[in-house]
């Protein structure tokens, strides 16, 4: 049984067609909103185009598309959310854009509703203080492409009711999805390691240690990824990321953004990756390093925060970002004594300390 029976999903772009996929997938009713009527035509139709690709291929019939879209409407009027129990807000990640958002719905919304945001990186405690009704608010945040990829972050803010974030983790259960519980902090669990990997890759680049190819083939060595994270940064956008790693700053410094990243970044310009892999064993092993000591550390800074276990972080890498070998696992087949040699040299250029995770490795996962 849905704990929801009603979902209004603002933003029609990629995020927000997906998640209305997923949804309307699994029975669900959904309000679809955008601030322009193309908007939401080519919402709807990215919903009629997935479904009806599902249909040639045989997995599912006409009729299964026709009742699928029957439980999609679009609409340009915010004050149809007002029919909803719950709705997922799915805008630009600007702290003052979702701000401008959530008041309007403040005048719109039941007192009983649900509002979650699928904020990738900022904090659900900050955005929560923007409405009416705080504990009635959390994070949702789906991955991209959220029609199919199964993890959902489902992130307590500092005074998101319990009820209601149990309500959500069994509606992300209902709905097809592996909820990861999380905790509030930048990045959460996925992005607070993922992010400053790829962000990691850029810094190689810049300083000519190794190209853009052979970052991606030794990312794809060293943790057995599908794609390497130059391609990755590629394929998100670099504005995804440098606004990802920018909300990532309070970290400390070694969040900070790469150079190229900077510049590239606002403009929304890709990387080059060309057949350029001049690597040999003894760079490739710098590279892997930096690149393990890149997800290792966030990761287990996150663990002191209790931001989630050690078992849904890698449940999430492995799911969410198709990494062959999760930070966790990997941590501890290394164990404890190497990942403190990868881990050292960030400690001492950046000032930060050690996290206290580190005298787990070996049983982390248990």
């Amino acid at each position: 049984m849905m704990s929801f029976t009603k979902v209004g999903i603002v933003g029609a772009g990629t995020m927000g067609s997906g998640i209305a996929t997923n949804l309307a997938q699994q029975g669900v009713a959904v309000i679809l909103v955008d601030t322009a009527q193309e908007g939401v035509d080519r919402g709807v139709a990215a919903v009629n185009k997935f479904f009806s690709r599902a249909a040639e291929k045989g997995k599912i019939s006409d009729a299964d598309v026709e009742k699928a879209m029957s439980l999609v409407e679009g609409t340009t009027d915010l004050a149809k959310c007002g029919e909803c129990d719950l709705v997922i807000e799915a805008i630009f990640e600007e702290f003052s854009v979702k701000e401008e958002l959530f008041k309007k719905l403040n005048d719109i919304m039941p007192d009983d509703a649900v509002i979650a945001t699928n904020t990738s990186c900022l904090r659900v405690s900050d955005l929560q203080k923007t409405v009416k009704n705080p504990n009635n608010f959390l994070g949702l945040h789906y991955f991209n492409p959220a029609a199919i990829n199964p993890i959902v972050e489902v992130v307590k803010g500092e005074e998101t009711d319990d009820a209601v974030f149990a309500r959500c983790l069994e509606f992300c259960k209902n709905t097809a999805k592996k909820p990861i519980a999380c905790s509030d902090n930048f990045g959460f669990a996925i992005n607070r390691f993922f992010v400053p990997y790829a962000n990691e890759a850029v810094r190689m680049l810049d300083e000519g240690i190794a190209s853009a190819k052979q970052l991606d083939r030794v990312a794809q060595e060293c943790m057995e990824v599908a794609a390497g994270p130059m391609m990755v940064t590629n394929l998100v956008k670099s504005s995804v990321m440098y606004h990802a790693q920018t909300n990532l700053a309070p970290h400390g410094a070694f969040y900070s953004v790469a150079e190229s990243l900077k510049d590239k970044g606002p403009k929304g310009e890709d990387y080059a990756i060309d057949d350029a892999d001049e690597g040999n064993p003894e760079n490739d092993a710098v590279v892997a390093d930096r690149l393990r000591a890149a997800a290792f550390f966030p990761v287990l800074q996150a663990l002191d925060e209790n931001v989630a276990t050690a078992g849904e972080i890698d449940m999430g890498a492995g799911l969410a970002l198709r990494f062959g070998k999760a930070p966790c696992e990997l941590m501890d087949s290394l164990g404890k004594e190497e990942v403190t040699r990868i881990l050292t040299p960030i400690i001492d250029q950046y000032g930060h300390a050690m996290p206290s995770s580190i005298d787990k490795v070996g049983s982390l996962r248990g």
